[in-house]
């Protein structure tokens, strides 16, 4: 939580707070699917998180798909490693831009 805390005064986020912690993927995925951004302590910079994207009549893709939002801001397709999976340190994000 500290890197967020960090990472929101240094300008890299918009203040932002850890709204739950300690789940597991599963929990994750579903406050994912409701909406929600989320997070792992476990990951190696501070301001990365995930979006679920829906697509809609005018878009490209026609399912949806897993989407980071990077250390550097860009945003990127997101695949989820083994570690990632078994990890219990999902949180959700709250007052992400």
């Amino acid at each position: 939580m500290a890197e967020y805390e960090a990472a929101a005064e240094a300008g890299q986020m918009a203040a932002c707070r850890l709204k739950e912690t300690e789940m597991d993927f599963g929990e994750a995925l579903a406050q994912l699917k409701l909406g929600h951004e989320i997070t792992r302590d476990g990951w190696n910079g501070p301001g990365q998180y995930l979006h679920l994207q829906r697509p809609d009549a005018g878009s490209k893709m026609t399912l949806p798909y897993i989407y980071i939002t990077t250390v550097q801001g860009d945003l990127v397709p997101w695949l989820a490693s083994q570690t990632d999976i078994l990890a219990e340190d999902w949180s959700v994000l709250v007052g992400v831009n």
